[in-house]
């Protein structure tokens, strides 16, 4: 270990996901030498490497931390889910403590936002930089596409995909679908009721469209959800990271099993390093957690820390630092170093629910599938063979065909993204992951609600103990800010419009979530409100103006009241962008990796 004078590192990344992974890489890659610190390991079970298998890796005790979160802050509200467990008080939220992050185990969904989540910021920051048209540069920097033909030498790109980056990106396997007449009954019956409310359908040589396409901003209709996917294997963060290590091994080094437990400081407020606790699942949202030894390590660097440990644990480092709300941070025996009352307020999400129905017949796609990797010494399942050669359905995520519409005649931008999956889903539960698959007769639409009004949610340290998990409530509709239900609408009328898809679908036999005792717009309310759901936390470190007490960052990722420290991850988002809210982290780790480049120059 190094010390103040003797700096081990010039720059210290917490946390591999989507935004330090990319950060770390960027910044080895440009000549300097960096520590990344990550709490977990780096094991690649076939959990992290199956697209199809991503839902088990979200519960795969090498690679998941599992949080258990309050959607309500009234207990007797909250029983109302039966996803909540009374024993871990909170619904199961799936996160990674693993290498790359939630990139480990998310669904591989690369779509792009729309402009006014960029547009706010730059209004909000008073930073052109921000701009949509500018921030699209960071899109085409870091994606390989390999579904959009690339253009020829001199030629214009007016999709503004990008072709040499480090993210491969890939598009849907038509003919999968094309020997399973329930499937394309399914998609047809999409495509119909879309055309019938004035939504595009499918282009002319009858693909879904591509909605990562620049010269469609307000996309609605038809489309297919990008994967981020190579040679039908999950490829991402992780793999740069490999990538970049291979190439300088000198300059990014990975401490793994360390806990990173606070933010050094000099006497200037100057951030010089990080305290970590070395030890394997030493954390307690770890589903191996032990009371086990651990070192305590100090690393220092020489020019910036940058916290990249999610929208839970980043705010959580923060207080333990002490920087967040003064009273707050005294209750819990902290002495305050800066007062941030913003740091783990404004958290947000996206809700979800799935419209689940029984089918007459099993899925032929799904024909021979076991959903797990073959035993010692035994070839595996058809499937896994087909995939182990890069081809079928275990190469996908399960995702059929989505559909991009706006909920109602208040909103600016399109804001459902409803996406049909041969499966059973839910929510996520312990178990959720095997029983998503027990039945080969089931088919979800799920109804994701993006631009969410609800700023309510937050994070809270429960003890000053850093293994700790942090007390989550994410205050979800009339508990939250949204007083005039906009969100809760929006959901209810996800669900009536999925219905007409599945109205006339002579391949299905019965709905059977909600299922017919739920009729009325008032009883689908209840409903939503008793069983969304989330998955894409953010918002908790918000971006904002020094002068802005809620803010806890500026608009070039610095933590306000301190130097040298930066915060690059989902919890900076003032509000929750897009649909799937990975791209948007990619883009923001890109551009934090130039401004803090560009700082680096100037000496």
């Amino acid at each position: 270990m190094g010390s103040p004078a003797h700096p081990d590192f010039d720059y210290i990344v917490i946390g591999s996901g989507a935004g330090g992974g990319p950060v770390a890489a960027n910044l080895a890659r440009a000549g300097y030498k960096v520590g990344l610190i990550e709490a977990g390991q780096a094991p690649e079970p076939a959990a992290y490497s199956v697209p199809s298998f991503h839902g088990f890796a979200t519960e795969d005790p090498d690679l998941s931390w599992a949080f258990f979160v309050r959607h309500y802050g009234s207990l007797d509200r909250s029983r109302l889910d039966w996803k909540f467990r009374s024993e871990k008080d909170g619904v199961f939220y799936p996160r990674a403590g693993t290498l790359g992050g939630c990139t480990a185990h998310h669904a591989m969904i690369t779509v792009y936002g729309h402009a006014s989540d960029w547009d706010h910021i730059a209004e909000l920051t008073g930073d052109a930089s921000w701009r949509s048209d500018r921030m699209r540069t960071y899109f085409e920097r870091l994606e390989r596409c390999g579904y959009v033909d690339r253009p020829g030498a001199g030629q214009p790109n007016p999709t503004r995909h990008g072709y040499e980056g480090w993210l491969s990106t890939t598009g849907p396997d038509l003919t999968l679908a094309f020997g399973d007449a329930a499937l394309v009954e399914t998609c047809l019956e999409a495509v119909k009721v879309a055309w019938a409310q004035g939504l595009s359908g499918l282009v002319p040589d009858f693909r879904p469209r591509d909605p990562n396409d620049w010269r469609e901003p307000q996309f609605q209709g038809v489309c297919f959800a990008p994967l981020s996917t190579l040679g039908g294997r999950r490829a991402g963060t992780r793999e740069l990271i490999g990538a970049t290590r291979e190439a300088h091994p000198d300059r990014l080094v990975i401490r793994m099993s360390n806990l990173a437990t606070r933010i050094l400081f000099d006497a200037d407020n100057r951030a010089i390093g990080v305290e970590c606790w070395e030890g394997e699942h030493l954390y307690r949202a770890d589903p191996n957690a032990s009371a086990g030894d651990h070192e305590v390590k100090e690393y220092y660097c020489a020019r910036e820390v940058i916290i990249s440990a999610g929208a839970f644990n980043s705010p959580q480092l923060l207080m333990l630092s002490g920087i967040g709300p003064a009273a707050h941070l005294e209750d819990k025996g902290i002495r305050c170093l800066v007062d941030r009352p913003g740091v783990g307020a404004n958290l947000q999400d996206r809700y979800e629910v799935g419209v689940v129905s029984e089918m007459t017949e099993d899925w032929k796609i799904l024909a021979g599938a076991t959903f797990a990797p073959p035993l010692p010494n035994q070839p595996g399942d058809p499937c896994y063979v087909d995939w182990q050669n890069g081809r079928g359905v275990y190469t996908t995520n399960g995702s059929a065909l989505g559909i991009v519409r706006r909920s109602g005649a208040r909103q600016t931008d399109p804001d459902l993204f409803i996406f049909a999956v041969p499966g059973r889903f839910e929510g996520y539960y312990p178990g959720y992951s095997r029983e998503s698959v027990r039945k080969k007769n089931l088919l979800t639409w799920t109804i994701l609600k993006a631009h969410t009004q609800n700023r309510g949610g937050f994070v809270r340290l429960r003890t000053a103990d850093p293994r700790d998990t942090p007390e989550i409530n994410f205050k979800y509709f009339d508990e939250g800010t949204d007083g005039a239900g906009t969100d809760l609408e929006a959901v209810v009328d996800g669900v009536e419009f999925v219905r007409k898809i599945c109205a006339h679908n002579r391949a299905i036999k019965a709905e059977l979530i909600p299922g017919p005792q739920v009729g009325t717009r008032e009883e689908i309310a209840r409903f939503v409100r008793d069983h969304a759901w989330g998955h894409h936390a953010s918002c908790s470190n918000p971006i904002g103006r020094a002068n802005d007490p809620n803010a806890v960052v500026d608009g070039t990722f610095s933590v306000i009241g301190v130097q040298n420290l930066r915060v690059v991850d989902a919890s900076v988002f003032p509000r929750i962008p897009g649909f799937f809210i990975v791209t948007p982290i990619y883009m923001i780790a890109e551009k934090a990796s130039e401004i803090i480049l560009a700082k680096a120059r100037e000496g």
